[in-house]
């Protein structure tokens, strides 16, 4: 009998510590489904949630925005919606998915040109990307940093010749799902060169970079919302707040992003 009780004791126990955490918090998982270039800047962001809402747990689902807002329409579960676009967002919107009126632009992003440490192509300006031949890695044109980079090109035929987008995406050998596997490629050496977020960039510093002048740039917008199914509305927003907040605002500009100032 005594056995029994020590048993049941210790079983009672074992599932109250499953469903508290420390200081007695209500355990919650947060579930964000963020572009492909937030993961370090979100990765931080997340660890400093967590620690501000003991008992909170961050998880997040990093990839194309494209690929994202797919998976929400086909019901995964996710509280967050973070994009590299307005696109996809705005369709969440249309399908009632994201409440209209909620999501918040909370950051900007520019693209630059990144190149191995080696630079084995030996690329010295814009112009040397449509040398054919080149090894060039771009996000496939529905990813938002994908289609970017086409406006980009588009833009560049103005100083280049009419030819040069057609030239350069000759040397495309590779189109990826999410901006951070092109990166990946440039990194391996797989790749001459790529254009990317400036953010992309900064998370590794060690690869070369060639500047897009701002007139021929374009300025990717990021909007943020809530889920309209998610079971967690408060956290949500209290994420989405944390975001928007001076300590968001900072750790975002440290990774290369251009914050907006609520």
């Amino acid at each position: 009998m005594k056995r029994l009780i020590y048993f049941v004791v210790l079983l009672s126990l074992t599932l109250a510590s499953c469903g508290e955490a420390p200081n007695g918090a209500q355990s919650r998982t947060l579930t964000v489904y963020a572009a492909a270039s937030l993961t370090d800047a979100f990765t931080e962001l997340g660890d400093a949630f967590e620690v501000l809402h003991p008992g909170v747990t961050v998880t997040f689902n990093f990839g194309g925005s494209q690929n994202l807002r797919t998976q929400i329409e086909q019901g995964a579960t996710a509280d967050v919606f973070a994009s590299a676009n307005t696109k996809e967002m705005d369709t969440l919107v249309t399908g009632n998915l994201v409440t209209s009126g909620t999501p918040k632009i909370f950051l900007t992003n520019q693209l630059v040109v990144i190149l191995p440490e080696a630079n084995p192509a030996g690329i010295v300006s814009l112009e040397d990307l449509a040398t054919p031949g080149l090894k060039l890695v771009l996000a496939a044109e529905e990813v938002p940093a994908g289609r970017y980079a086409r406006q980009i090109l588009e833009h560049l035929n103005d100083l280049y010749g009419t030819d040069y987008k057609d030239s350069v995406l000759a040397n495309v050998v590779s189109n990826e799902d999410n901006i951070r596997q092109a990166v990946t490629k440039v990194q391996l050496g797989e790749a001459d060169a790529s254009i990317v977020y400036v953010s992309d960039a900064v998370a590794v510093p060690e690869l070369l970079r060639i500047e897009i002048p701002a007139e021929m740039n374009v300025i990717a917008e990021y909007p943020i919302a809530p889920v309209s199914e998610t079971t967690n509305v408060d956290l949500a927003n209290e994420f989405i707040g944390y975001v928007l907040s001076p300590a968001g605002q900072a750790a975002l500009k440290k990774w290369g992003f251009t914050p907006i100032v609520p």
